[in-house]
């Protein structure tokens, strides 16, 4: 098949949205089929054209940024031009072109899925609350006028009020997820260059945005060392690439807590990333809200539990395998209270790598979109 994706930023931009969608496109490339991916040229040192691990990008010109989203005048002719050349289109959305996708791909009959990574939540100001009203309206209409619609889990689609009216053409695809085993050896040297081999270590990964609850994390560290004084919070990710700025409104908590706080910076080499998830005794994911985070399962395949907010979609990890603890969301007293039993009783929430392998198989996910693809292509 010819399959044409379409997203707002691809690689060497690193977020668990295009990890996913580069592992997606990598996967049905390896499996012979033809993957063309239309996107931002974010970085003016991009190139417009390549070939990338068996995918051809094409990157179009940004005119300006808005806020998390960009503009790229030349998107249109260039997605009309490309569509025609694909038997099937794909949007991982949130993306404020998602209904010019689908209105193109009815214009030239070719099927359109949407992945939906999450409801767009933006930060409560009133710029970006109208940018939030405008890409979900557009959104809407696109969804309206796909074929179909992937989702990382029916817990999210079932409690989702945006996808509710579409329900009943979403699809429930686990996320493709691929960390290498961690290197012993090398967590515990790392932990020793850090100087925490004494220590207790709750990680945290991500964008540090409003939504990734990072916020409450911070007020719980009090609470845990209250109860595991020599503790430490290592975090991945940076700090100051930011599409917001929700980092500066908790500046003052990062300055209180910074004895208690280990800064890593974003972490792309994959080994190294799950060498870290390893050197931690408890994984948290604070978020307020979130469809499916992969750092969840890169987290488990690496041996470390998980201590996760309880809201549709992010709980699904720790329901179907057991490994970790959910909480209260909101609630930086509960999630404390999380961590504390988690680190306390580590062992019985640890399962073996291949018991969540089993549940979270890259393969029957690229088996699951191949099939949807070329139901769709056989139909049209």
């Amino acid at each position: 098949m010819n399959i044409l994706v379409t997203l707002t930023y691809y690689y060497p931009h690193w977020t668990g949205l295009t990890a996913y969608a580069k592992r997606l496109a990598e996967g049905l490339a390896q499996r012979g089929h033809h993957i063309t991916v239309l996107t931002s040229q974010f970085e003016p040192e991009l190139k417009r054209e390549e070939s990338y691990h068996g995918v051809r990008i094409v990157r179009l010109p940004v005119l300006t940024h808005l806020s998390r989203g960009v503009l790229m005048p030349g998107f249109v002719g260039a997605l009309n031009r490309l569509a025609q050349e694909h038997d099937v289109l794909q949007v991982h959305t949130p993306m404020l072109e998602t209904n010019l996708v689908t209105r193109i791909g009815l214009l030239h009959h070719k099927p359109t899925v949407i992945t939906h990574h999450g409801d767009l939540v933006m930060p409560n100001n009133p710029r970006d609350q109208f940018i939030e009203r405008v890409t979900t309206a557009l959104m809407m209409q696109g969804e309206r006028e796909a074929a179909r619609i992937t989702v990382h889990s029916c817990d999210y689609a079932d409690n989702s009020k945006f996808l509710s009216p579409f329900r009943s053409k979403v699809e429930c695809i686990y996320p493709p997820v691929e960390i290498p085993e961690p290197n012993l050896q090398a967590v515990a040297s790392w932990r020793a260059e850090l100087g925490l081999t004494q220590n207790k270590l709750v990680g945290f990964a991500g964008r540090f945005v409003e939504e990734k609850g990072f916020d409450y994390l911070l007020q719980a560290i009090p609470l845990v060392r209250a109860q595991i004084p020599n503790v430490k919070f290592v975090y991945a990710g940076e700090i100051n690439v930011v599409y917001e700025h929700f980092f500066d409104k908790w500046k003052h908590l990062v300055d209180q807590e910074r004895e208690s706080i280990v800064t890593l910076g974003l972490i792309r080499d994959p080994q190294q990333l799950a060498n870290f998830y390893a050197m931690c005794d408890v994984f948290a994911l604070p978020s307020r809200t979130d469809c499916f985070p992969s750092v969840q399962i890169e987290a488990l395949l690496s041996g470390t539990p998980l201590v996760s907010t309880n809201i549709p979609g992010a709980r699904q990890v720790v329901r179907v395998t057991g490994m970790g603890k959910l909480v209260t969301p909101r609630d930086p007293r509960a999630l404390a209270d999380g961590l504390v039993e988690v680190l306390n009783h580590r062992d019985a929430y640890v399962k073996p790598r291949a018991e969540i392998r089993a549940v979270f198989d890259t393969e029957k996910t690229l088996d699951e979109y191949e099939a949807l693809f070329a139901s769709l292509v056989n139909q049209s």
